[in-house]
């Protein structure tokens, strides 16, 4: 129940500002939506209230929960367009697909996050047992693995929906209901094989999707562990400490260093010691620099993962792909099951503007409210992913039960964002019928062919055609153009009673003026094949 602000027309008014000033400017239209489901929201809210009388004050809301929202048309064809691309990607590679419960046992997600566990969607218990929505698809695939022994190497992709009470930025593709699409290989390998193969279908995938320009930050865990061990961090700290690090993609050093010291307790000599390392980025060249360290290459976990990199960057090269990567040293990762390579990719249009300083960040007084107007909000990473050989061991008292694993994950509503935000919306379909039948005649004696169109149909679905006719027994030519128009049916069919008494049908091209062309008559007889061909061609 809601309680209706008493200056509810001001708030209307002022957010029908909103809506026309970002229209006036030509704002992407997700964004527009977004504000205008908001005005809805407020007339909704007014028109309740008008028709509770007695009941003035209170008044269900019509409304998606926080960080979520609905999908229709145009918007479901795009994602779907993605979940095929990446779908055949994973398939190329030799993918089999799993599904998993929507939420698990909460002891199950405990511990496997970090910082981020504060996000887990808690479920309330009513059966006995008490769960949580998946925070992501890793943490159930290795539990899945775990109950499943006899399975000692697979190539598993899962796409599905995932939960976390984050602060939403719906424009940008921030929310708390979102798909992954993930892709993992386990088993145990020679080093850096499945890893290198991981990072080519990372970047096939990207290419294919067109996000635009892009950057995969890949570092390694157990390099940044030991430049924490090497600066003197204490190892009840490394994992806080390394979140902090994690943050310097959107803030610099200055408030990375205070939030290390102030905040997390870190001595300033052994912050400033992290600093000379963390700042450093590059390729190849950066890892003989990290081995010519001395104090760097006699740490046991770090020596260990320069050989790993050493080989990765080799990999990479016979794939075609080490031109995509830059070697990051700022880059952590959150999650504490990662072991090994670490990696998330960024486009020109997805990362956040990085602030001055803390005093920049936008606070809001309403810790849920979205936060799609904050410039320093980006989209973020649109894929990440990493090597974790201890998560399945996790799950399992028997000797012996590690598995090694690495994966990808892509944030599909981070990169629907970017795409939706660069497609002409004209270019999108929200259905994919290809043929129009349509009946045009007149006079006291016009039936209307509605009989013939369903026959026509019934033969177009037999033969594999997408098709539709207008749902009235008399159709107008307008009505059924402008039906055709709606979806951008590339091709009619018309029944005429001339064309009909000479066991014929016109063939027009949609999507010209419509007396610019009135078709092609062709036997009836000859229709499928005739259409065939006229839709291999477009």
């Amino acid at each position: 129940m809601s309680t209706v602000p008493e200056n509810i027309n001001e708030l209307i008014a002022a957010q029908g500002n909103v809506v026309r000033s970002l229209k006036a400017q030509g704002a992407p239209k997700t964004e527009v939506d977004a504000q205008v489901s908001k005005l809805l929201e407020l007339k909704n809210l007014k028109l309740g209230d008008a028709k509770n009388g007695s009941k003035k004050g209170t008044q269900f809301t019509l409304k998606t929960p926080k960080g979520t929202r609905d999908w229709a048309e145009k918007d479901v064809a795009l994602r779907e367009k993605i979940f095929g691309t990446v779908t055949d990607i994973f398939k190329r590679h030799g993918g089999v697909t799993l599904d998993t419960p929507v939420f698990e046992l909460k002891e199950i997600l405990t511990g496997k996050y970090g910082e981020d566990s504060k996000l887990i969607y808690d479920l309330k218990d009513q059966g006995g047992e008490l769960c949580s929505l998946r925070y992501d698809l890793t943490v159930p695939f290795a539990r899945w693995l775990a109950m499943n022994p006899k399975i000692t190497s697979i190539k598993r992709f899962h796409i599905a929906k995932v939960y976390r009470r984050d602060q939403p930025a719906m424009t940008k593709g921030r929310m708390r209901e979102f798909y992954q699409c993930d892709f993992d290989i386990a088993g145990t390998f020679d080093s850096m094989v499945a890893d290198s193969e991981a990072l080519k279908i990372l970047v096939e995938a990207l290419d294919a999707l067109n996000v635009g320009k892009y950057t995969i930050k890949l570092n390694h865990r157990k390099i940044l562990d030991g430049i924490f061990e090497v600066c003197g961090v204490p190892s009840d700290k490394i994992r806080t400490i390394s979140s902090a690090v994690d943050k310097l993609d959107k803030m610099p050093w200055e408030n990375v260093k205070e939030e290390m010291t102030e905040e997390k307790g870190l001595p300033e000599e052994v912050a400033d010691r992290i600093g000379e390392y963390v700042l450093l980025k590059g390729g190849p060249e950066l890892l003989a620099k990290l081995k010519a360290d001395e104090k760097l290459s006699a740490n046991k976990s770090a020596s260990g993962a320069f050989e790993d990199m050493k080989l990765l960057f080799e990999y990479m090269e016979n794939f075609g792909i080490l031109d995509r990567f830059s070697f990051d040293m700022s880059l952590a990762r959150g999650l504490d099951y990662y072991t090994g390579i670490i990696f998330e990719a960024v486009t020109e249009a997805s990362a956040p503007k990085k602030i001055a300083s803390k005093k920049d960040v936008k606070k809001s007084d309403d810790p849920e409210a979205d936060r799609s107007n904050d410039d320093t909000i980006g989209v973020g990473s649109i894929a990440a992913g990493g090597r974790y050989d201890n998560l399945v061991g996790m799950f399992s008292s028997r000797k012996n039960a590690q598995l090694p694993c690495v994966g990808i994950s892509l944030g599909l509503e981070r990169i629907f964002s970017i795409l939706r935000n660069r497609i002409p919306d004209d270019e999108l379909r929200a259905n994919e019928v290809e043929v129009y039948v349509m009946a045009f005649g007149g006079g006291k004696e016009w039936t209307g062919f509605l009989k013939e169109r369903m026959n026509v149909c019934s033969e177009l679905w037999a033969a594999g055609i997408k098709a539709e006719f207008l749902y009235k027994v008399k159709a107008k030519p307008r009505q059924q153009f402008e039906a055709a128009d709606k979806y951008g049916v590339p091709v009619a069919v018309i029944l005429g009673q001339d064309e009909f008494n000479g066991g014929n049908v016109r063939i027009k091209r949609m999507g010209q003026k419509e007396n610019s062309d009135e078709g092609v008559l062709v036997p009836r007889a000859s229709m499928v094949s005739e259409l065939k061909k006229l839709l291999a061609s477009l």
